[in-house]
């Protein structure tokens, strides 16, 4: 007869790129072996990839975790995550979601963190745990805004791949010369004549115009809809 205690665990990367000791196999490992050091039996995995701890409706693997404790699924005591960071990093969620938990007889256990809500002190523990980690990021967000923010103003590119027309070199966009005539054939169609956005498509595949291929436009061929990004595009306009 299996008595072992079971449980849940749960993990979150909020990019698909995360460091080493914070990636979904790293978070894994560390609480299977905690589990197999407990003698605890993990019934269920949990995992959202992608996606921020800033809002716990956000993360659909999390919600579904809280449904199955909700229908007493597998009569589990535990949930089990790496820190409390990736259970959530907004206080007042984390807070309603351990409530929920602990409406079902179910706790949670931050295995790195060293805190388990169903000791004395772990749910206080947690509060504070929780508004620190709610301050860290709203601290990186604003400081992530005004850094973009003085990049801007500095000339810098925030966006990612260069524009068509454009070509990045040291933070700062120029203009690419063997795709100007494009942004400048589509802006005077567009402008001069009644053609319309697929009408300048048409017109630029009729008339022996070519896209060149790069990292923002790897389709073939123009369509209206690369027109219309183009027409859009504040950066066209200087700014």
């Amino acid at each position: 007869m299996n008595n072992k205690t079971k449980c849940y665990i749960y993990t979150r990367v909020s990019t698909a790129i995360q460091v080493d000791g914070y990636s979904l196999d790293a978070q894994k490992d560390k609480i299977r072996k905690y589990a197999e050091f407990q003698e605890m039996e993990i019934v269920g995995e949990y995992s959202d990839e992608g996606h921020s701890g800033k809002n716990i409706k956000g993360r659909p693997e999390f919600m579904k975790m809280l449904n199955d404790i909700e229908g007493g699924k597998d009569d589990i005591s535990f949930v089990l995550v790496f820190k409390l960071s990736r259970f959530g990093r907004n206080a007042s969620d984390v807070l309603s979601a351990l409530q929920l938990m602990q409406d079902y007889d179910v706790n949670l256990i931050c295995v790195e963190d060293g805190i388990d809500s169903s000791k004395e002190a772990g749910k206080l523990l947690i509060s504070i745990i929780a508004a620190v980690d709610e301050m860290e990021r709203d601290t990186i967000r604003v400081q992530t805004m005004a850094g973009r923010e003085q990049k801007a103003k500095e000339g810098g590119w925030n966006g990612g791949f260069a524009p068509y027309g454009y070509r990045l070199e040291d933070n700062h966009l120029y203009i690419a010369e063997d795709e100007v005539d494009i942004i400048q054939m589509i802006y005077d169609r567009y402008i001069h004549t009644n053609d319309g956005i697929n009408g300048v498509a048409n017109y630029l595949n009729n008339h022996g115009y070519t896209k060149k291929l790069c990292q923002n436009g790897t389709i073939p061929g123009f369509s209206a809809s690369f027109v219309k990004v183009v027409l859009d595009n504040p950066v066209y306009a200087g700014k």
